[in-house]
Protein backbone atom coordinates (compact mmCIF):
# COMPACT_ATOMS: atom_id res chain seq x y z
CA UNK A 1 0.00 0.00 0.00
CA UNK A 2 1.52 3.57 -0.81
CA UNK A 3 -0.06 6.89 0.41
CA UNK A 4 0.76 10.19 -1.25
CA UNK A 5 3.01 12.25 1.52
CA UNK A 6 2.02 15.94 2.03
CA UNK A 7 4.59 18.53 2.40
CA UNK A 8 3.84 21.70 4.54
CA UNK A 9 6.17 24.47 4.80
CA UNK A 10 5.23 27.96 6.85
CA UNK A 11 2.39 29.74 5.91
CA UNK A 12 0.26 32.30 7.72
CA UNK A 13 -1.22 30.99 10.74
CA UNK A 14 -4.46 31.13 11.88
CA UNK A 15 -5.67 30.87 14.94
CA UNK A 16 -8.99 30.46 14.47
CA UNK A 17 -8.76 28.88 11.79
CA UNK A 18 -11.60 26.07 12.39
CA UNK A 19 -14.81 28.17 11.30
CA UNK A 20 -12.19 29.12 8.07
CA UNK A 21 -12.21 25.27 7.29
CA UNK A 22 -16.05 25.49 7.75
CA UNK A 23 -16.69 28.32 5.14
CA UNK A 24 -14.76 26.83 2.69
CA UNK A 25 -16.44 23.96 2.59
CA UNK A 26 -14.65 21.60 4.52
CA UNK A 27 -15.45 19.16 7.36
CA UNK A 28 -16.58 20.70 10.68
CA UNK A 29 -14.03 20.48 13.08
CA UNK A 30 -14.31 16.72 15.01
CA UNK A 31 -14.05 16.35 18.48
CA UNK A 32 -10.29 15.12 19.21
CA UNK A 33 -8.74 14.33 22.21
CA UNK A 34 -4.97 14.79 22.97
CA UNK A 35 -2.78 12.21 25.13
CA UNK A 36 0.43 13.41 26.58
CA UNK A 37 2.75 10.39 27.39
CA UNK A 38 5.44 11.58 30.13
CA UNK A 39 6.37 8.49 31.27
CA UNK A 40 9.33 5.91 30.66
CA UNK A 41 12.54 5.85 32.64
CA UNK A 42 14.43 8.18 30.66
CA UNK A 43 17.81 6.17 31.23
CA UNK A 44 19.56 8.17 28.28
CA UNK A 45 19.24 10.91 31.00
CA UNK A 46 20.94 9.56 34.29
CA UNK A 47 21.50 10.66 36.25
CA UNK A 48 19.13 13.61 35.84
CA UNK A 49 16.25 11.61 36.03
CA UNK A 50 16.72 8.73 38.09
CA UNK A 51 14.72 10.77 41.14
CA UNK A 52 12.26 12.48 38.71
CA UNK A 53 10.63 12.35 35.67
CA UNK A 54 12.52 13.98 32.77
CA UNK A 55 9.65 15.49 31.49
CA UNK A 56 9.58 17.97 34.38
CA UNK A 57 13.05 19.16 33.46
CA UNK A 58 13.91 22.82 32.82
CA UNK A 59 13.77 23.70 28.82
CA UNK A 60 14.90 27.17 29.56
CA UNK A 61 12.32 28.67 31.59
CA UNK A 62 9.68 26.01 30.90
CA UNK A 63 9.15 21.88 32.09
CA UNK A 64 9.63 19.93 29.11
CA UNK A 65 5.85 18.88 28.59
CA UNK A 66 5.18 22.43 28.58
CA UNK A 67 6.18 22.55 24.88
CA UNK A 68 4.11 19.50 23.60
CA UNK A 69 1.25 20.26 25.60
CA UNK A 70 1.17 23.98 24.06
CA UNK A 71 1.15 22.27 20.85
CA UNK A 72 -2.28 19.82 21.68
CA UNK A 73 -3.64 23.22 22.57
CA UNK A 74 -2.58 25.09 19.46
CA UNK A 75 -4.56 22.44 17.71
CA UNK A 76 -7.85 23.49 19.72
CA UNK A 77 -7.52 20.36 21.83
CA UNK A 78 -8.66 21.14 24.72
CA UNK A 79 -9.59 17.77 26.74
CA UNK A 80 -5.87 16.01 27.37
CA UNK A 81 -5.10 13.14 29.30
CA UNK A 82 -1.29 13.17 30.78
CA UNK A 83 0.28 9.90 31.31
CA UNK A 84 3.21 9.25 33.55
CA UNK A 85 4.76 6.52 35.81
CA UNK A 86 2.95 6.50 39.21
CA UNK A 87 5.48 8.43 41.60
CA UNK A 88 5.47 11.36 39.26
CA UNK A 89 1.67 11.65 38.33
CA UNK A 90 1.23 13.55 42.01
CA UNK A 91 3.88 16.40 40.59
CA UNK A 92 1.91 16.61 37.50
CA UNK A 93 -1.32 17.39 39.11
CA UNK A 94 0.40 20.07 41.61
CA UNK A 95 1.42 21.86 38.93
CA UNK A 96 -1.57 21.43 36.46
CA UNK A 97 -4.64 20.65 38.56
CA UNK A 98 -7.96 19.84 36.28
CA UNK A 99 -6.51 22.23 33.82
CA UNK A 100 -9.12 24.83 34.70
CA UNK A 101 -7.16 27.92 35.34
CA UNK A 102 -6.18 27.42 31.31
CA UNK A 103 -9.65 26.35 30.37
CA UNK A 104 -8.67 22.54 29.50
CA UNK A 105 -9.88 19.33 31.08
CA UNK A 106 -6.96 17.42 32.31
CA UNK A 107 -7.33 13.81 33.18
CA UNK A 108 -4.67 11.40 34.32
CA UNK A 109 -3.19 8.34 34.18
CA UNK A 110 -0.81 5.40 35.28
CA UNK A 111 1.43 3.92 33.57
CA UNK A 112 2.86 1.29 35.45
CA UNK A 113 5.04 -0.53 33.33
CA UNK A 114 7.08 2.68 32.12
CA UNK A 115 8.80 0.41 29.37
CA UNK A 116 5.96 -0.64 27.74
CA UNK A 117 6.21 1.36 25.29
CA UNK A 118 4.37 4.25 23.47
CA UNK A 119 1.27 2.28 21.25
CA UNK A 120 0.77 1.45 25.41
CA UNK A 121 -0.74 4.81 25.70
CA UNK A 122 -3.24 4.02 23.65
CA UNK A 123 -4.40 1.15 25.55
CA UNK A 124 -4.40 3.37 29.13
CA UNK A 125 -6.39 5.66 27.39
CA UNK A 126 -9.30 3.82 26.06
CA UNK A 127 -11.83 4.63 28.63
CA UNK A 128 -10.56 8.38 28.17
CA UNK A 129 -11.72 8.39 24.48
CA UNK A 130 -14.27 6.91 24.65
CA UNK A 131 -14.56 6.54 20.94
CA UNK A 132 -13.27 9.53 19.74
CA UNK A 133 -9.95 10.41 18.06
CA UNK A 134 -6.63 11.08 19.80
CA UNK A 135 -3.76 13.03 19.22
CA UNK A 136 -0.77 11.51 20.94
CA UNK A 137 2.44 13.51 21.62
CA UNK A 138 5.22 12.46 22.84
CA UNK A 139 6.42 14.62 26.28
CA UNK A 140 9.68 15.53 24.90
CA UNK A 141 9.25 16.39 21.88
CA UNK A 142 9.05 19.98 20.94
CA UNK A 143 7.07 21.68 17.42
CA UNK A 144 7.80 25.09 16.87
CA UNK A 145 7.50 27.45 13.74
CA UNK A 146 5.69 29.85 11.94
CA UNK A 147 2.31 28.34 11.32
CA UNK A 148 2.06 25.47 13.37
CA UNK A 149 -0.95 26.34 14.84
CA UNK A 150 -3.44 26.50 11.76
CA UNK A 151 -0.78 23.21 10.09
CA UNK A 152 -2.16 21.25 13.47
CA UNK A 153 -6.12 22.16 13.33
CA UNK A 154 -5.97 21.64 9.50
CA UNK A 155 -4.44 18.27 10.07
CA UNK A 156 -7.07 17.28 12.99
CA UNK A 157 -9.92 18.59 10.67
CA UNK A 158 -8.52 16.70 7.52
CA UNK A 159 -7.63 12.88 9.67
CA UNK A 160 -9.00 9.97 7.80
CA UNK A 161 -7.38 7.09 9.78
CA UNK A 162 -4.41 8.35 10.84
CA UNK A 163 -1.64 10.99 10.10
CA UNK A 164 1.72 11.52 10.73
CA UNK A 165 4.67 13.97 11.00
CA UNK A 166 7.66 13.41 9.12
CA UNK A 167 11.13 15.97 9.78
CA UNK A 168 14.30 15.33 7.43
CA UNK A 169 17.09 14.94 9.70
CA UNK A 170 20.73 14.16 8.91
CA UNK A 171 21.16 11.58 11.39
CA UNK A 172 18.00 9.03 10.02
CA UNK A 173 18.78 5.97 11.93
CA UNK A 174 18.31 7.18 15.64
CA UNK A 175 14.16 6.95 14.59
CA UNK A 176 11.84 5.65 12.99
CA UNK A 177 11.91 6.51 9.02
CA UNK A 178 9.75 7.16 6.20
CA UNK A 179 10.13 4.64 3.03
CA UNK A 180 8.87 7.01 -0.05
CA UNK A 181 8.80 5.41 -3.79
CA UNK A 182 10.03 7.83 -6.34
CA UNK A 183 6.49 9.76 -6.23
CA UNK A 184 7.18 10.54 -2.28
CA UNK A 185 4.44 8.28 -1.60
CA UNK A 186 5.08 6.46 1.51
CA UNK A 187 5.04 2.80 1.09
CA UNK A 188 6.39 1.53 5.14
CA UNK A 189 8.27 2.46 7.69
CA UNK A 190 11.64 1.48 9.34
CA UNK A 191 12.45 1.47 12.93
CA UNK A 192 16.06 2.93 13.53
CA UNK A 193 17.65 1.38 10.35
CA UNK A 194 20.97 1.05 9.92
CA UNK A 195 20.94 2.11 6.12
CA UNK A 196 17.90 4.50 6.25
CA UNK A 197 16.14 4.92 3.13
CA UNK A 198 15.21 8.27 3.37
CA UNK A 199 15.95 11.05 5.83
CA UNK A 200 12.71 11.54 7.22
CA UNK A 201 12.39 10.79 10.66
CA UNK A 202 8.83 9.86 12.59
CA UNK A 203 7.94 12.84 14.90
CA UNK A 204 6.65 11.90 18.30
CA UNK A 205 2.83 13.18 16.97
CA UNK A 206 0.58 11.65 15.66
CA UNK A 207 -3.45 11.52 14.72
CA UNK A 208 -5.83 8.63 15.19
CA UNK A 209 -9.19 7.94 14.91
CA UNK A 210 -10.79 5.04 17.64
CA UNK A 211 -9.39 2.28 15.71
CA UNK A 212 -6.22 2.97 16.59
CA UNK A 213 -7.35 1.86 20.17
CA UNK A 214 -8.21 -1.67 19.50
CA UNK A 215 -5.47 -2.08 16.49
CA UNK A 216 -2.65 -0.99 19.74
CA UNK A 217 -4.55 -3.90 21.88
CA UNK A 218 -3.91 -6.27 19.09
CA UNK A 219 -0.89 -6.10 19.32
CA UNK A 220 2.45 -8.35 19.88
CA UNK A 221 5.18 -7.65 22.37
CA UNK A 222 8.24 -7.14 20.49
CA UNK A 223 11.77 -7.57 20.52
CA UNK A 224 12.08 -4.83 22.78
CA UNK A 225 9.15 -6.18 25.07
CA UNK A 226 7.50 -3.13 24.34
CA UNK A 227 4.25 -2.56 22.54
CA UNK A 228 5.39 -0.35 18.91
CA UNK A 229 4.15 2.85 17.68
CA UNK A 230 5.52 1.97 14.51
CA UNK A 231 3.21 -1.53 14.33
CA UNK A 232 0.46 0.62 15.02
CA UNK A 233 1.32 3.29 12.03
CA UNK A 234 1.98 0.55 9.57
CA UNK A 235 -1.28 -0.97 9.79
CA UNK A 236 -2.81 2.04 9.50
CA UNK A 237 -0.66 1.82 6.12
CA UNK A 238 -1.74 -1.17 5.36
CA UNK A 239 -5.62 -0.16 5.36
CA UNK A 240 -4.60 2.69 3.01
CA UNK A 241 -5.59 5.11 5.96
CA UNK A 242 -2.22 6.42 7.00
CA UNK A 243 -1.47 10.33 5.85
CA UNK A 244 2.22 10.94 5.80
CA UNK A 245 2.99 15.33 6.55
CA UNK A 246 6.41 16.37 6.01
CA UNK A 247 6.84 18.89 7.98
CA UNK A 248 9.20 21.85 5.87
CA UNK A 249 11.59 24.67 6.75
CA UNK A 250 9.52 26.92 8.61
CA UNK A 251 8.87 24.29 11.40
CA UNK A 252 11.09 23.13 13.87
CA UNK A 253 11.16 19.52 15.56
CA UNK A 254 13.23 18.94 18.55
CA UNK A 255 13.73 15.36 20.36
CA UNK A 256 14.80 16.08 23.89
CA UNK A 257 16.02 12.78 25.03
CA UNK A 258 19.65 13.23 25.73
CA UNK A 259 22.17 15.52 27.64
CA UNK A 260 23.14 17.19 24.75
CA UNK A 261 19.51 18.09 22.86
CA UNK A 262 18.31 19.01 26.63
CA UNK A 263 21.38 21.92 25.93
CA UNK A 264 20.64 22.75 22.28
CA UNK A 265 16.93 22.69 23.22
CA UNK A 266 17.30 25.63 25.79
CA UNK A 267 19.86 27.32 23.98
CA UNK A 268 17.19 27.51 20.78
CA UNK A 269 14.76 28.54 23.22
CA UNK A 270 16.65 31.20 24.90
CA UNK A 271 17.87 32.72 21.82
CA UNK A 272 14.55 33.02 20.30
CA UNK A 273 13.06 34.54 23.49
CA UNK A 274 15.52 36.90 24.36
CA UNK A 275 15.58 38.16 20.17
CA UNK A 276 11.59 38.40 19.64
CA UNK A 277 10.87 39.28 23.12
CA UNK A 278 8.15 36.44 23.12
CA UNK A 279 8.00 32.96 24.35
CA UNK A 280 7.65 29.69 23.51
CA UNK A 281 4.80 27.69 24.74
CA UNK A 282 3.89 29.79 27.67
CA UNK A 283 1.00 27.50 28.01
CA UNK A 284 -1.07 30.85 30.08
CA UNK A 285 -0.38 32.99 26.55
CA UNK A 286 -1.66 30.11 24.38
CA UNK A 287 -4.85 29.47 26.63
CA UNK A 288 -5.92 33.05 26.37
CA UNK A 289 -4.52 33.68 22.60
CA UNK A 290 -6.73 30.72 21.94
CA UNK A 291 -9.76 32.37 23.80
CA UNK A 292 -9.82 29.49 26.25
CA UNK A 293 -9.27 31.85 29.06
CA UNK A 294 -9.89 35.36 29.34
CA UNK A 295 -7.50 38.50 30.34
CA UNK A 296 -9.14 39.02 34.08
CA UNK A 297 -7.81 34.80 34.28
CA UNK A 298 -4.27 35.80 33.00
CA UNK A 299 -3.98 38.78 35.53
CA UNK A 300 -5.25 35.68 38.41
CA UNK A 301 -2.32 33.22 36.79
CA UNK A 302 0.73 35.89 37.37
CA UNK A 303 -0.23 36.43 40.43
CA UNK A 304 1.77 33.29 40.92
CA UNK A 305 4.56 34.03 39.52
CA UNK A 306 7.16 36.62 39.80
CA UNK A 307 10.63 38.25 38.15
CA UNK A 308 10.16 38.25 34.64
CA UNK A 309 7.40 35.10 33.79
CA UNK A 310 4.99 38.02 35.92
CA UNK A 311 6.09 40.57 34.03
CA UNK A 312 5.42 38.81 30.82
CA UNK A 313 1.71 37.24 31.90
CA UNK A 314 0.47 40.90 32.60
CA UNK A 315 1.83 42.26 29.60
CA UNK A 316 0.24 39.66 27.29
CA UNK A 317 -3.24 40.49 29.26
CA UNK A 318 -2.88 43.90 28.18
CA UNK A 319 -2.96 42.97 24.33
CA UNK A 320 -5.71 41.68 21.90
CA UNK A 321 -5.75 37.76 22.46
CA UNK A 322 -6.01 37.66 18.55
CA UNK A 323 -2.79 38.43 17.85
CA UNK A 324 -1.33 35.73 15.68
CA UNK A 325 1.12 32.68 17.37
CA UNK A 326 3.66 31.44 15.91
Amino acid sequence: MTVKALSIYGRHDCIFSTNLLERVGLVKAKLMKGVLLAGGLGTRLYPLTQVISKHLLPIYDKPMFYYPMSTLMLARIRTILLISTPQDLPLYRRLLGDGSELGLSISYAEQSNPEGGIAQALTISEDFLGGDSVALILGDNIFYGYGLSGLMQEAVVQNKGATIFAYSVKDPERYGVAILDESEALTGIEEKPQRPKSNYAITGLYLYDNNAVEIAKGLKVSSRGQLEITDVNVEFLRRGQLRLVKLGRGVVWLDTGTPDSLLETAQYVSTIEHRQGLKVACVEEVAYRMGYIGAAQVWKLAEKYAGEYRSYLEAIATESPRTALG
